[in-house]
């Protein structure tokens, strides 16, 4: 099967997430979508973040009612904090019959000469990115890999801006799957 694999905190998952993991789905013809996520990113403040095991319960009740999208909880059992190329090494060992590919945003790959074993990643997975502007290139470093910018509707949505909409009172409907919603309010 061919695996799509998304990466995040989902510190709340949001809308522009499911639309995105959608859009993937169609545009690459993918057999699933795993949404993997990290009870701690090293790039992130830990401070920020809700509690892990909450972010998981609100991505596993907020893709249950697509067949295509599956949870991936990998991440819980592996050292903390979460380095991507452990867990694609690890995910790897458990299931050889898939093939992996990897999803991210653009913002994802301006910084991704940070992440551990970056190139490692590059050379043995093809990257598809969500651009998050207009014209989006990849950055010079990075054209000689496998990695294809797909052409997906371009959201303004993020969880930091519904953390500060939820900070100042302000209500987050429509934003998020309606299971967040009612968590939050």
């Amino acid at each position: 099967m061919k695996i799509g694999l998304f990466f995040g905190s989902f510190n709340p998952i949001h809308m522009g997430h499911l639309i995105i993991a959608q859009s993937f789905i169609n545009q690459i013809d993918l057999d699933e979508l795993w949404f993997v996520v990290s009870p701690h990113n090293p790039l992130k403040d830990q401070q920020e973040l809700n509690d892990a095991d909450l972010r998981l319960d609100l991505v596993r009740d907020s893709i249950k009612s697509n067949e295509k999208f599956k949870l991936c909880d990998i991440e819980f059992s592996l050292s903390i904090p979460s380095y991507t190329i452990d867990t694609l090494s690890e995910l790897q060992k458990k299931h050889p019959e898939h093939s992996f590919e990897l999803l991210i945003g653009s913002d994802s790959l301006d910084s991704f000469s940070q992440w551990k074993n970056y190139q490692q990643i590059l050379n043995n997975f093809t990257t598809y990115v969500y651009p998050r502007k207009k014209d989006y290139k990849i950055p010079e470093e990075f054209t000689s890999y496998s990695i294809e910018i797909v052409n997906l509707p371009i959201l303004d949505i993020s969880s930091t801006h519904i953390r500060k909409l939820l900070a100042n009172g302000k209500s987050i409907k429509y934003l998020v799957p309606e299971v967040v919603y009612n968590y939050f309010n």
